[in-house]
């Protein structure tokens, strides 16, 4: 009889709206396994299609595959660390002790503005005539 009077009073306890944010955690994983999808592909494409690179003349791979690789993994740490922290949140939404965090939001910015950087770099480092572009004075 203790056993079911305990489930029935922390049944009452709970929060009400507990449902409503365990969708919404599910959400925000989602939300986070498409942008590690986005990185990978991303990284993939550059180096696939060797982006800024003329097709005729076989050149040598240079440093776009690192670019690329360096986007990859980026994506497969945001799966592993979005899977993480979705286990986390669910376990705080349980307990009743959730607490947003900055640190994931900050991580991911960091790193979304690294490969950004990394990507602007590469595009202005590389010289105009091996793009095959004429320009028009």
């Amino acid at each position: 009889m203790n056993a079911n009077a305990e489930k029935t009073e922390l049944a009452r306890k709970r929060n009400p709206n507990r449902v409503r944010d365990h969708l919404a955690n599910e959400r925000t994983y989602l939300a986070w396994m498409r942008s590690a999808i986005a990185l990978m592909g991303f990284g993939v494409l550059i180096v696939r299609l060797r982006i800024l690179r003329p097709p005729i003349a076989p050149q040598p791979p240079g440093n776009g595959w690192k670019l690329g690789l360096a986007f990859s993994i980026v994506g497969l740490l945001m799966v592993l660390l979005s899977t993480q922290h979705y286990f986390s949140v669910r376990n705080d939404i349980d307990d009743d002790t959730y607490e947003p965090g900055d640190r994931w939001v900050l991580l991911a910015s960091m790193a979304v503005l690294i490969l950004g950087l990394g990507v602007v770099y590469y595009v202005f480092s590389i010289p105009f005539d091996t793009l095959g572009t004429v320009l028009v004075e």
